[in-house]
């Protein structure tokens, strides 16, 4: 599994260099080979040069790229060379940590680069000579060595100095397009895919964490692979796997919001005892530092519907606050991310559940917007199991029975997860409960539901 490293992008001059200041020929080479190298390969890093000496004017994309998403970029400012200075700001703008500035200490730095943690090495007429190699290379590897372990610690002036920047996010599909190995990347994802179709939810477990087993340390690994190996196991309900992969996570990554979001959903579905807290305090936290969004109100939703279902199953008199709870959730999710249709289908089922002439009003009034979310991401035609079950729903609660078979039929299609058919199976018993309730028939949602149950036990066993 040594492909999917981390990476580390090295910002330097190429060849022989003059050094205006000093006067010198600089064999930047060789520093690279003797000083640098060794310590990237060495602390278990991928270790990637730009193979082409930049002329001025605008760097190319895949330099953007390198210094965007390396998950380290180590920067020689020797020389004051304009291009590399450039690229460290944008360096710097990017990530709060994991920038290792170097420079020959034979001339000052720049003043306004002066708070940076730099690195100094010795050069003798231009040449690291074998000591000063050494030096370099056992400084360069405590730094990297220091970041693995505590790569929270700012070492950007910008994330440093000013409170709140926000840095640059960039989305799952663009970092693979930065993917130097897209091979090995594309092999390492077809054996995730393997692990999560056509084998039963404990088969698929199993080969799961064998595949963790071969990553070895995971601070070295691309973090990347392992988010998908973290959403692998929750689509084998591997809830427990997940909750200890999170914890073998690189504190950067558990400090993610997507890590800690996935964990309070694992935590609630796994359910154990103080686990449906920790969830609620993961995404309490969330809302505090971030202002919140609709995947998170909608996980926070799901948890006070799960306590709402299981109260309600028990004659409990707090199911109704759960209902309640868990209703207000979905509706700021929604409210604050119209596209998103996940959590506004949830506010109106749970709206028709209540069942109260106030409740049904706002879900009237909320059914033509997430119809509209669902349908601008491609509805009945798409290809993603969410949208079509919630067409499917939509369609449940509105009456419409004919739409509804279409989007089951197409939804139990292009499900590749048995949980995601157990949530709706459950959404489902919602609603057939609140229509008898009402003294309303729910055969025709009966009927569906035993179809939907038996798809997801076919699902779960490894059917296709």
């Amino acid at each position: 599994m040594n492909e999917i490293r981390q990476s580390c992008f090295v910002d330097m001059p190429y060849g022989d260099k003059l050094d205006f200041r000093s006067g010198t020929v600089i064999h930047f080479d060789d520093i690279y080979k003797r000083g640098i190298e060794p310590a990237v390969t060495e602390a278990g890093l991928e270790c990637i040069r730009g193979d082409q000496e930049r002329t001025g004017g605008v760097i190319h994309s895949a330099m953007f790229a390198r210094l965007l998403l390396s998950d380290f970029v180590i920067a020689d400012m020797t020389t004051a060379n304009p291009n590399v200075f450039y690229e460290l700001g944008v360096r710097h703008c990017a990530k709060p940590q994991t920038t290792i500035p170097i420079y020959s200490g034979s001339a000052p730095i720049p003043f306004d680069v002066g708070p940076v943690r730099a690195i100094s090495y010795s050069l003798e007429d231009g040449t690291l000579r074998d000591e000063g190699a050494k030096a370099l290379k056992a400084a360069l590897s405590q730094r990297i060595r220091d970041a693995l372990e505590r790569s929270t610690v700012p070492d950007s002036p910008l994330f440093e100095f000013v409170k709140g920047f926000p840095g640059i996010e960039l989305s799952h599909e663009v970092t693979d397009v930065f993917r130097d190995k897209v091979k090995y990347a594309e092999k390492f994802k077809q054996r995730l895919a393997d692990a999560r179709t056509g084998c039963t939810a404990a088969e698929g477990t199993s080969h799961l964490k064998t595949i963790e087993s071969e990553l070895g340390d995971l601070h070295t690994i691309e973090h990347g692979a392992l988010i998908d190996l973290y959403l692998s196991y929750r689509d084998v309900d591997a809830w427990g796997e997940m909750i200890v992969l999170y914890e073998r996570f690189p504190s950067a990554l558990r400090d993610s919001v997507l890590a800690r979001q996935q964990l309070a959903m694992a935590l609630n579905r796994r359910a154990n005892p103080g686990d449906r807290k920790k969830a609620r305090d993961i995404l309490a936290k969330i809302i505090k530092d971030r202002g919140g969004d609709a995947e998170t109100y909608g996980l926070l939703g799901r948890i006070d519907k799960d306590l709402f279902k299981e109260a309600k199953a028990k004659d409990d008199p707090a199911a109704e606050a759960y209902l309640d709870a868990a209703i207000d959730s979905y509706t700021k999710g929604f409210e604050m991310e119209p596209l998103d249709y996940y959590p506004g289908v949830n506010a109106v089922s749970l709206l028709t559940q209540k069942g109260t002439p106030e409740a049904l009003k706002k879900a009237e009034s909320l059914i033509p917007l997430v119809t509209f979310s669902v349908i601008r991401r491609g509805g009945l035609e798409s290809g993603d199991y969410w949208e079509v079950a919630t067409v499917f729903e939509l369609s449940c609660i509105k009456g419409d029975f004919a739409l509804a078979n279409k989007a089951l039929l197409r939804a139990v299609t292009v499900a590749d997860a048995g949980w995601k058919l157990d949530t709706t199976a459950n959404n489902l018993r919602l609603l057939i409960a609140a229509q008898q309730n009402r003294g309303k028939s729910a055969e025709q949602l009966e009927l569906f539901l035993n179809f939907l149950s038996k798809k997801g036990k076919e699902l779960a066993e490894g059917g296709e």
